[in-house]
């Protein structure tokens, strides 16, 4: 099956932070594969930038060796690359000095007419920055976007603060706030899942849902990343984004149609409808760990302390918590979340668990007739898994056991997966910010998780240590089971 190629018009896509490790690990081989399908048109072009002083024969070099590492062997086309590589420049530039500014707005000179994105892929500290020298020299055009990278902020101030700059220049319908993983193609399933089928939505609710849990597991540690995940930590760097906005996309009322302000309303009445977590309640509902040395397939696994060089940090790199929406559709449904790093497998998945059935006419036992079960698989194996309770064949009485209707993407429709910043960066380029975030989800997601945040550091208490290559504490464990229910881990 032969995938669908939308053109898009021609662009010019200036990546700030073009050395950097999101650019040569996602961005450019996104782009890279773009071109292989022939959906980047002839004359657009793709400008790096950075403080390294190099010239764009350099970048090019630099960059293959980028592609070459991270795109499979089977997908690098000779051919295709000299392409791309030929669409590549490089500006020499310093985002808090004014040297630099110049020659890019002289490379863009002329270009007026053409879909221009500028991708921050920077530290949230420049995004003010960098948009009040993109205005100073007259580069927002019309048809000009502006792609920021999470996180937008530390707090709800910095977030504000940062909106303010960037908006100073930007329109809002002109900023993409991206997070990657709305591009997933799981993810987008999840809509179709719920809007697209008679089956499921009439059972989206309190009546037919005990609860829902949203996991997303890495399996290594910080990789080099220390210096800015000890200033940020899970809840900042995971929670605050990605698993949010799987819970509203799995919550959210049906939007009136898919399109990005009836979406994003419905993502955001979700937020402002979360039971604050705040005072004795964050003991009771939140549980923030830290890694400690372990093994992983038999080789030692170094503390996260050892990875951010010794010392002590109260950085949480665990977080799980107990969400609830105060709203009717989900009243009395918990959303259990948990995100970590070096846990026993890499995975992120969302599981629905139906309840019980309310009466059994079989001569079994109660506890041998499970619940259903949706799983929702964003990876490793993107798919879905339905589990039902099904007879045994055979002869000798009624016997029941749980059997999954199991649907694998990759299986199904026998296509390379394309990478979720393929999709978003597309996107950017139609202007079509269905699945990026505005202003005002931003912020309400700080809201909620602001207390959480001010209580951890009020309490001062340590977080509590998990080995390497476990499922966090013991106290995330607890947390769940207080309420009579157990994490779902394959």
């Amino acid at each position: 099956m032969s995938p669908i190629i939308i053109p898009v018009e021609t662009f010019d896509l200036i990546v700030f932070g073009g050395t950097g490790d999101l650019a040569r690990r996602k961005l450019l081989p996104a782009l890279y594969h773009r071109d292989s399908d022939d959906q980047l048109p002839e004359a657009s072009r793709i400008i790096g930038i950075s403080r390294s002083q190099i010239d764009k024969e350099v970048y090019r070099e630099q960059i293959e060796a980028a592609l070459r590492e991270h795109i499979t062997e089977e997908h690098i086309d000779e051919a295709t690359l000299a392409r791309f590589l030929g669409r590549l420049d490089h500006v020499t530039l310093d985002a808090k000095q004014d040297t630099g500014w110049a020659e890019l707005a002289e490379r863009l000179d002329g270009y007026e007419e053409r879909v221009r994105v500028f991708y921050l892929a920077t530290a949230p500290g420049l995004f003010g920055a960098v948009c009040q020298k993109i205005g100073e020299h007259g580069m927002n055009t019309p048809a000009c976007r502006v792609v920021l990278e999470k996180p937008i902020g530390r707090d709800l101030a910095s977030a504000r603060e940062i909106n303010d700059a960037v908006g100073k220049v930007f329109a809002e319908e002109q900023i993409y706030r991206i997070d990657h993983y709305l591009g997933k193609e799981t993810v987008q399933n999840l809509m179709v899942l719920r809007f697209a089928n008679a089956l499921f939505e009439p059972l989206w609710n309190a009546t037919a849902i005990d609860h829902v849990q949203i996991t997303v597991a890495e399996s290594i540690g910080v990789e080099g990343r220390g210096g800015y995940y000890d200033r940020s930590g899970a809840l900042r760097d995971m929670v605050q984004n990605h698993l949010l906005q799987l819970l509203c996309l799995v919550a959210m009322e049906p939007p009136t149609a898919f399109a990005a302000d009836a979406v994003r309303d419905e993502k955001l009445k979700v937020l402002r409808a979360l039971k604050p977590i705040k005072d004795g309640d964050v003991a009771k509902k939140t549980v923030r760990g830290q890694y400690r040395a372990g093994a992983s397939n038999g080789a030692a696994v170094p503390g996260y302390l050892d990875e951010i060089d010794g010392g002590e940090s109260r950085t949480e790199t665990f977080v799980a918590l107990k969400a609830e929406i105060e709203n009717w559709r989900w009243s009395g449904v918990p959303f259990y979340l948990r995100t970590g790093k070096r846990l026993a497998a890499r995975t992120s998945e969302i599981v629905v668990h139906f309840k019980c059935i309310p009466h059994s006419i079989f001569n079994v036992r109660d506890d041998d007739i499970e619940a259903n079960r949706l799983v929702v698989r964003l990876q490793p194996d993107e798919g879905m898994e339905m589990s039902l309770m099904v007879k045994e064949p055979g002869p000798g009485g009624m016997r029941l056991r749980p059997a999954s209707l199991n649907l694998s993407f990759a299986e199904t429709f026998k296509v390379r997966y394309r990478d979720a910043y393929e999709r978003l960066l597309m996107d950017v380029v139609r202007g079509n910010p269905t699945l990026f975030m505005r202003r005002d989800e931003v912020e309400a997601a700080w809201t909620w998780i602001e207390p959480v945040i001010t209580a951890w550091q009020e309490q001062r208490e340590p977080p509590k240590p998990y080995t390497a290559s476990t499922w966090g504490p013991s106290a995330a464990i607890a947390l769940i089971e207080r309420d009579g229910r157990t994490w779902y881990e394959i």
